[in-house]
């Protein structure tokens, strides 16, 4: 496997699935690694089209949201009863409830029974794993829930990751100086009170103070439309600025 970083775009909807838009989720490829990051409906299946989830190096969950975590419970079903079989548990990197909330779907009062499986292990602000030549840091971000940023390095190479995130000094440091920054520019425009998502200014704004290389705009609500979106925060960026899109696989 090439040791460059590329990112295939799996999901972009929000907040829900869409004919051939699933939500939230990518891959990440480098360092002899493959990482699913976020697994929302239907993004387990465009996983399938471009390698085998057996081949999972692992699984990482930016927030509990259902539109970046509910194909976990597909995963597992593919994994554990579908032929897709891993040699080994996949390790998942996610919030501390994840184990929980899926052990709830199958009316189990623990998550014992998916350890052989999927390997769940606590995200934390500042948590790293390393995969083959693929480093991965969480950083806490704003958001309503328990939420974490991504930062993945590989020979040289930074993706930064916003999932889901309002204006914060953590989300800056995260895409410092990274050479993409996969942000969500959910939102038109700000309620009072309200910093869990970002605009599309908030989004080239934070590109542009981070001194990142290019931006690509993902999770765009229904309030916008990707391409409005897009340009808008070009507009605050000022630099290289594209949609992401469903299947589309590109080097960092």
């Amino acid at each position: 496997m090439s040791p460059d970083l590329t990112l295939t775009v799996l999901g972009t909807a929000s907040p829900h699935p869409r004919p051939d838009q699933p939500c939230s989720g990518y891959l990440l490829r480098g360092g002899g690694a493959e990482v699913w990051v976020d697994a929302g409906p239907g993004s387990f299946a465009e996983l399938q089209r471009h390698t085998d989830p057996a081949r999972l190096s692992a699984i990482w969950i930016s927030h509990l949201h259902a539109d970046h975590d509910a194909d976990l419970l597909s995963a597992f079903y593919g994994l554990a009863y579908g032929g897709i079989t891993a040699p080994t548990p996949v390790p998942v990197y996610a919030p501390r409830e994840a184990t929980q909330r899926l052990a709830g779907f199958f009316g189990r009062p623990d998550g014992s029974f998916l350890a052989g499986t999927l390997d769940f292990s606590p995200l934390y602000d500042g948590h790293t794993a390393r995969h083959g030549g693929l480093l991965l840091t969480a950083r806490a971000v704003v958001h309503d829930v328990e939420a974490y940023g991504l930062r993945a390095e590989c020979e040289g190479r930074v993706l930064a990751y916003s999932g889901d995130s309002g204006p914060c000094a953590a989300l800056t440091a995260l895409a410092r100086d990274a050479d993409l920054f996969l942000c969500e520019a959910d939102i038109d425009r700000h309620h009072e009170g309200e910093q869990v998502h970002l605009t599309p200014e908030d989004a080239g704004g934070t590109a542009r103070e981070a001194g990142v290389g290019r931006l690509l705009v993902t999770h765009v609500g229904p309030t916008l439309t990707p391409e409005s979106a897009t340009a808008r925060a070009a507009s605050a960026f000022g630099g290289p600025t594209a949609t992401a899109r469903v299947g589309e696989t590109g080097a960092v």
